[in-house]
């Protein structure tokens, strides 16, 4: 799957907006997800996905999609989580932690009620988290959050490698999918012992390329006299909206209200 993000940050329908008051609104929620309870992270992410789709023009397939990629990697650790082990000399420690379990050898192995809670705290903070990064990525072009970055401080430096970092990831899924599909042509996985030699030749003529087009960038700005700073010019054509501001400064303050409020046992928890 190929998601053109460079493309959506360009022509989202928030484009106009500054990117400081997006950067600021979803810098305030990722804190809040940071200490607030699950049933606040779930609202948070709801919102937060709402502005990103219906505000911003995100389609919700793309969207989803990026969700889904997020939920595999909190599949892959929850086995982790839920799936415990005691020996049998202290299997009175766990009759209310085990929600079911085998026998095997000298060890009791349960499925672990505190473990799906703890997995499932963490993925409503992972999905909240995501959430806001998403709305950053998708809505505010790379370029400008770097010049926003500068503006406040951040070292040139930093910011200097985020950019090549982030030039040369789409440098290497490009090169990637077209090896592959040179590979593909020509039968290149057609049985497992095959794929895997074409796969190491993959690793390795990507690591050829990788080289290469590093050498090619630093030989075209030594040509255009870099002296140390790489400068990105874009356009300061914002308008800022005044009712956006109220409703993401209303929700924040919603937000952190529920929280307290179920901080003091009034709201229900998940």
């Amino acid at each position: 799957m190929r998601i053109q993000i460079d493309t959506l940050a360009y022509t989202n329908r928030l484009r106009w907006l500054p990117p400081e008051q997006k950067l600021v609104f979803a810098t305030v929620l990722l804190l809040i997800t940071a200490f607030a309870h699950p049933f606040i992270q779930v609202l948070i992410a709801v919102w937060i996905s709402f502005w990103t789709v219906m505000y911003a023009g995100i389609p919700a397939k793309t969207y989803l999609k990026l969700v889904y990629v997020a939920t595999l990697f909190w599949l892959t650790s929850l086995p982790a989580l839920v799936i415990n082990g005691v020996d049998l000399s202290h299997i009175h420690l766990v009759p209310k932690d085990s929600l079911g379990g085998l026998t095997f050898g000298s060890y009791y192995i349960y499925i672990s009620h505190q473990g799906i809670e703890q997995g499932l705290t963490i993925l409503t903070r992972a999905i909240a988290s995501l959430s806001c990064l998403y709305f950053v990525m998708l809505t505010i072009p790379f370029s400008e959050l770097l010049q926003t970055l500068r503006r406040i401080g951040v070292p040139v430096l930093i910011t200097e490698l985020l950019l090549l970092m982030y030039r040369f990831i789409f440098v290497l899924l490009n090169t990637t999918a077209e090896l592959l599909t040179a590979q593909q042509s020509r039968g290149g996985y057609r049985t497992f012992r095959i794929g895997m030699k074409s796969l190491a030749l993959l690793i390795g003529q990507l690591l050829k390329r990788t080289i290469e087009n590093y050498r090619q960038v630093s030989l075209s700005l030594a040509a255009r006299g870099f002296n140390g700073e790489l400068r990105v010019w874009h356009p300061h054509r914002y308008q800022k909206s005044k009712r956006y501001a109220i409703e993401a400064i209303v929700g924040c303050v919603v937000l952190i209200a529920l929280e307290f409020l179920q901080h003091a046992g009034m709201v229900t928890r998940i």
